[in-house]
């Protein structure tokens, strides 16, 4: 199950990734370029700030290429390329647009991220009995590689240990993604804050982390039956051939 498809629908133009350039002085990063492409043809609007809400600052025509200086997460937006809330800064225009609209051949991020983007973990909203890194305290005090029964298996249920919950309320990891609310919900993005939790897909009951910041998570299973110990997305994805559906902040339903 595919949240954001980046198979084109006809003609896209060659997508290259740009040379490197300066981003407030924080040394050299790569930008990329995209083509835009809307389903109806239309424009899409550049906004002020990465927010379906935020001022528009112009349009960019279907079919344009676009370079991207840096990308930045915002409003969840369904386009033609899926659903996500990567939005991309476009120096051009002066503003950001969704890349729901954008073409980059990757699923995933292609530009560094804008100064000040990166969200964070928060429990607001949530009634969690623990805050987000208390959370992740719980987790790296209980990283084992030995077989036990109570985490073979067992993804969603030990996220909720770490927040203070005995269960999840969810029937499955993938169950709980489905019912997470939209506004905790960042589909199709990998930076994921320490505390969030990570969502795979594998035609069954799914599979869920908990991040613990700087790329790295904690997950049952993967270094053998009952284990708990710290992976990747991209080991996920590439030893059990999961699909990463994106991350949410630390959602439970039996609290709802």
């Amino acid at each position: 199950m595919k949240i954001r498809s980046r198979i084109a629908r006809g003609a896209v133009g060659t997508i290259a990734l740009a040379g490197a350039i300066m981003l407030g002085g924080a040394g050299e990063a790569l930008a990329a370029t995209g083509t835009v492409n809307t389903d109806s043809g239309a424009a899409v609007t550049v906004r002020s700030s990465p927010s379906t809400s935020a001022s528009s600052v112009g349009t960019v025509a279907s079919g344009t290429a676009v370079t991207i200086d840096c990308q930045t997460n915002g409003t969840t937006v369904t386009g033609k390329y899926g659903t996500t809330d990567i939005w991309d800064y476009v120096p051009s225009k002066g503003g950001y647009i969704s890349d729901a609209y954008v073409y980059t051949g990757s699923d995933g991020r292609v530009a560094p991220d804008c100064a000040g983007s990166t969200l964070s973990c928060s429990t607001a909203g949530t009634g969690n009995p623990r805050t987000c890194a208390e959370a992740v305290a719980w987790a790296k005090a209980h990283v084992h590689t030995n077989n036990d029964p109570n985490y073979y298996r067992w993804c969603d249920r030990i996220n909720s240990w770490a927040y203070g919950w005995t269960a999840s309320g969810s029937e499955t990891a993938y169950v709980h993604w489905t019912q997470i609310p939209g506004s905790y919900k960042h589909p199709g993005d990998t930076q994921v804050p320490a505390g969030g939790l990570a969502f795979f897909s594998n035609g069954g009951t799914g599979h869920t982390m908990i991040s613990i910041g700087g790329g790295k998570f904690l997950s049952n299973d993967i270094h053998g039956p009952g284990s708990f110990t710290e992976t990747t997305i991209s080991e996920i994805k590439n030893a059990w051939n999961y699909t990463y559906l994106g991350w949410s902040q630390p959602w439970f339903k039996i609290n709802h």
